[in-house]
């Protein structure tokens, strides 16, 4: 009966099936978890400054709470998730990240408004990992596509929260921030119903018998972390710094031209995806870091309509790798799934924040033009970073 029952988890491990089901279900509370994260909350942050009356060094404190309770929160609940992990936390994670940002409508005061932000955040960073490693088990052989789906959800969120600011907030104030709560207890339906199949899976690859093996490669994981952070410093400050370079554009067109930016490479990450299966992610890594480096050298040049073609270009190359990274971090740390997914994604988003309040010194010190400058040589650092990788052939699959 025992061999039996080991024979039955060894055939489930080795034969692991592409759920479609699962794999959109991730993408979506993917979606709705960045929409109100790293979506609205930087957006908001104009209307937070007016409701309470803020400096603009309280305004950038909420930038950084939301950014540092997300990404700080993600490897370490990876690490967690590795040694016991515990799958009603993805439908929790979902549910507090929309909870804390709606909840915002009622701070009295900005101590309560930075903890009802950090709540938002921390939810992010509770969603993350499991989310990450149920898309793992659902995506069989097809790992970067499942990834790029994962992330276009997350992408799609971050591009049209902005979006929605103009939409309606504008017109019911920060009090209409409220109306996020119902959406929260909606997510349960969405997520809840995919906890059985996903505690399945996670007792299947429990204990001795691994559906990765192999020893974890460090110095391949640092130098990828690297290059994270680099096009994470390339992604959040051109969406921080595109209003201030055309400041004499409305904050509706601003966030228009961060749309293109942001929803190109959200088209970028599901190509990505696709075309890594046949290219390879070390070799697609390199290539798109490579071709965004003209684009992004083009941009502060260029002006009008050839200057949002410039941007598409600039976001959908820049960002082609943002799903891979993940499944090339899983290789490189296979026995630390969780671990690797926060790395990928909460310290990217981390690095971000930090890079944006580095840049911010830099504009004030030689103005806009030259932070554009030095966004558009990350993407070639990156790139000649990325060759020195580990070929993911001789990595474990």
């Amino acid at each position: 009966m025992g061999s039996q029952l080991a024979n039955q988890k060894i055939l489930a491990v080795n034969t692991p099936d592409f759920y479609p089901r699962a794999l959109y279900t991730f993408s979506g509370s993917h979606f709705l978890n960045d929409l109100v994260t790293t979506g609205m909350v930087p957006a908001l942050v104009v209307m937070y400054k007016d409701a309470f009356e803020l400096n603009y060094t309280q305004s950038t404190m909420i930038v950084l709470v939301s950014y540092l309770t997300s990404s700080i929160m993600q490897p370490l609940f990876g690490m967690l998730a590795d040694k016991k992990p515990r799958v009603w936390l993805f439908s929790l994670g979902v549910f507090l990240s929309i909870t804390g940002l709606a909840l915002t409508a009622l701070a009295p005061s900005l101590p309560w408004l930075l903890v009802f932000i950090a709540m938002s955040g921390l939810g992010s960073g509770i969603f993350h990992p499991e989310a990450s490693r149920g898309t793992h088990f659902a995506s069989g052989q097809k790992k970067a596509l499942a990834q790029a789906i994962f992330q276009v959800g997350g992408n799609a969120g971050q591009a049209i929260g902005p979006l929605m600011i103009p939409l309606f907030l504008v017109y019911s104030g920060i009090e209409g921030l409220i109306w996020l709560l119902p959406v929260a207890f909606l997510s349960f339906f969405l997520t809840v119903p995919l906890l059985k199949w996903l505690n399945e899976r996670v007792q299947i690859n429990r204990g001795p018998i691994k559906s990765i093996t192999g020893e974890n490669h460090i110095s391949g994981a640092t130098l990828l972390v690297l290059v994270i952070i680099l096009r994470s410093w390339c992604q959040v400050g051109v969406v921080v710094f595109l209003p201030f370079y055309f400041s004499n554009l409305s904050l509706e067109q601003a966030e228009i031209l961060n749309f293109v930016f942001v929803g190109a490479g959200a088209l970028g990450t599901l190509l990505g995806g696709i075309l890594s299966d046949q290219l390879g992610m070390k070799r697609l890594l390199v290539i798109s870091m490579t071709i965004a480096t003209p684009f992004a050298l083009l941009f502060p040049h260029l002006h009008g309509f050839l200057a949002i073609v410039d941007l598409l270009l600039f976001g959908l190359t820049v960002l082609a790798s943002f799903s891979i990274t993940v499944v090339y971090m899983q290789r490189l740390l296979p026995k630390n799934i969780g671990l690797a997914s926060g790395l990928t994604i909460g310290i990217g988003v981390g690095a971000g924040g930090i890079g944006s309040v580095f840049m911010g010194s830099i504009s004030d010190i030689f103005g806009v033009s030259m932070v554009f400058t030095m966004l558009s040589l990350l993407p070639l650092l990156g790139a000649i970073l990325s060759a020195f990788l580990p070929n993911e052939k001789e990595l474990v699959k």
